[in-house]
């Protein structure tokens, strides 16, 4: 499976927009763990890895950024998020780094499992060869 972008509702009022977000009709995977990335200074990459199994999807709150996925064969897809009514959908086994972070910009990272150290693949090689392995 790919990276792919989820619209959620938007419903429009006068007083302000609201979004929402439920499993399992918007969300394909239950939901075990939410973060937040924000105050990321000018010029800072967040990311720079994959997770073995955790599917994610993160959606910018506010402000806009980038998240630059890196395939196996070194070609690249870039989305830019600057809309909280959608959010990117990472699978597991997608190599991600985010950039160009605007002033203010708040991420949100909805995961599918619990933190766990052992998850995550940090070197680019080691992502390849589990691949690889497959």
């Amino acid at each position: 499976m790919k990276p792919y972008i989820i619209n959620f509702p938007k419903i429009q009022d006068p007083r302000g927009n609201l979004t929402f977000l439920q499993h399992s009709n918007q969300i394909p995977f239950e939901i075990k763990r939410c973060f937040w990335t924000y105050d990321v200074p000018g010029g800072e990459i967040r990311g720079g890895h994959a997770y073995k199994n955790q599917k994610e999807i993160i959606i910018a709150l506010s402000g806009s950024f980038d998240v630059v996925i890196t395939n196996l064969d070194g070609s690249i897809e870039k989305y830019s998020l600057n809309r909280s009514h959608y959010g990117l959908y990472l699978p597991a086994k997608t190599w991600r780094h985010i950039e160009n972070f605007s002033t203010n910009s708040l991420a949100l990272h909805v995961s599918s499992e619990f933190f766990s150290r052992e998850d995550y693949i940090r070197e680019f090689e080691d992502f390849k060869n589990v691949i690889d392995a497959e």
